[in-house]
């Protein structure tokens, strides 16, 4: 479930000193290379066979999200102690205070957690201090990983949006990784196919076409029995959690960029005639189309409101889908189905989406326990348990979307194996790596919502973009 509202100040007050730190050299040359480089890494010192019981008698300690990925976890971890002898101690805390926490850890030097969640974005901000393990060298030492944790199973854009060179600007999928994709979510349009079926509407195919049934749904949803039901629901609250689902998804469609990157130096493109196009017209269709109070919503009213009845389509996290289209979770249940959206003016499904990630903390005394744990957390066994057994969904490896069962459990939700497929080699992190992202998304949230309120585009984005020119140029 996409849960991750931040508190903006709160996070950049505490990652000041991050944020000072010179960036460090790139660790590592690549997880899927031939390159054995590590660096020193302490995945060095592991030698010999492979060995699950390498470090049995370990207690290893874990900081978690409250989420339903994590309920599965917690439920398995016996089994990943029957077979280390590792024990695995935890703290789980709600997402408002979680992130704070983590970040106080990590910037203390301390290692009271050894391996962590944490969101790719995050990577930006704790990989240039050091706080992260490079995890390349222990994935390229056969002595240290099993050969069944299969690292070509992973979904491959899945497995670079955690890997960066720590440089401003540089590409994805390039430098140390450091961390892993474990739970992630896909930005899709869900829909109540009662209201579709009433007024003889079908999902949009353009960004024109969803505009329109926005404005429709709200027009007429009322006379048609359904009282109350506005178009659509997406997030509005200024936060940088508003940039990046649905909006950010259909700005990429249309081939916008957030930076334009040069000889290293980065310049920001939402102010381009074409971005400056594009916003006004998702401002005007939320205003046309979405709640009346939209500067407030954040992930939680958005889901809420679909599985309420409230509204009548949802362009966010499939899992803010999923959660009320499951049986019994809501008056909508039953009555939800997923689309992959519109496409943009190329036909492109280009879409944004947020992975649940696992990493290690870099002053860990335990890193080959550690090392075990997250092998074992990321690994086939489990994965296809907690999706089958839990709600552990939107799988991370092809081999478990692929699996039968899962796909039986699944199947009763119209459209959303279909979606998924259509997107899933289309989906990852449309944003450019920079260390200031959530200062500058959070901006650009508070620009939309003062061209929401009447001011112009242009002028609004052109104050944005000169204001961050100075920041991460």
């Amino acid at each position: 479930m996409d849960m991750h509202v931040h508190d903006r100040r709160r996070f950049l007050a505490l990652t000041a000193a991050a944020a000072a730190t010179p960036l460090l050299a790139a660790c590592g040359a690549g997880f899927g290379g031939d390159d054995s480089k590590s660096d020193g890494s302490a995945a060095d010192d592991v030698t010999g066979s492979f060995d699950w019981k390498r470090e049995k008698g370990t207690t290893v300690k874990a900081l978690l999200n409250k989420h339903p990925y994590t309920d599965a976890l917690i439920a398995d971890l016996k089994s990943f102690t029957e077979k280390t002898g590792i024990k695995v101690e935890y703290d789980v805390f709600p997402e408002d205070n979680y992130f704070d926490k983590l970040t106080v850890d990590l910037s203390s030097g301390r290692a009271s957690y050894d391996v962590f969640m944490l969101g790719a974005y995050m990577v930006w901000q704790y990989g240039p201090p050091g706080w992260l393990e490079d995890l390349g060298p222990w994935m390229r030492n056969s002595s240290a990983t099993g050969s069944e944790w299969d690292q070509a199973d992973f979904f491959p854009n899945l497995l670079q949006a955690d890997q960066w060179s720590l440089k401003a600007g540089a590409p994805l999928g390039q430098g140390g990784q450091y961390a892993l994709p474990w739970g992630w979510e896909t930005n899709v349009v869900a829909y109540n196919t009662d209201v579709f079926k009433k007024l003889g509407l079908k999902p949009a195919e353009t960004f024109d076409e969803l505009r329109e049934l926005a404005r429709t749904i709200k027009r007429k949803a009322p006379g048609a029995g359904f009282d109350g039901m506005y178009g659509i629901a997406v997030r509005g609250s200024r936060s940088w959690a508003t940039i990046h689902p649905g909006f950010m998804t259909m700005y990429a469609r249309n081939g916008l960029k957030d930076f334009t990157v040069e000889g290293g130096k980065l310049t920001p493109a939402m102010n381009s005639p074409e971005a400056v196009a594009f916003t006004e017209d998702w401002a005007g269709m939320v205003k046309q189309g979405g709640p009346p109070s939209w500067t407030s919503y954040t992930w939680y009213q958005c889901s809420s409101d679909l599985g309420a009845k409230k509204a009548g389509m949802l362009f966010d996290a499939d899992t803010a889908a999923y959660f009320q289209a499951v049986e019994g979770a809501s008056p909508a249940s039953g009555k939800i189905a997923f689309h992959p959206g519109p496409k943009g003016p190329d036909g492109s499904l280009a879409t944004n989406m947020w992975i649940w990630s696992l990493g290690m903390n870099a002053k860990s005394k335990k890193k080959s326990a550690s090392w075990l744990f997250l092998q074992w957390a990321t690994g086939k066994e489990h994965l296809l348990k907690s999706a089958i057994t839990h709600n552990h969904i939107d799988p991370v490896r092809r081999s478990i979307a692929d699996d039968g069962a899962y796909k039986d459990k699944m199947k009763h939700l119209p459209g959303f194996i279909e979606t998924f497929e259509t997107v899933v080699d289309q989906t990852k992190i449309q944003f450019t790596p920079q260390a200031q992202f959530f200062d500058a998304t959070t901006s650009w949230a508070s620009a939309l919502q003062e061209i929401y309120g009447g001011q112009g585009a242009k002028s609004v984005l052109d104050g944005l973009a000169g204001d961050l020119a100075d920041k991460v140029g």
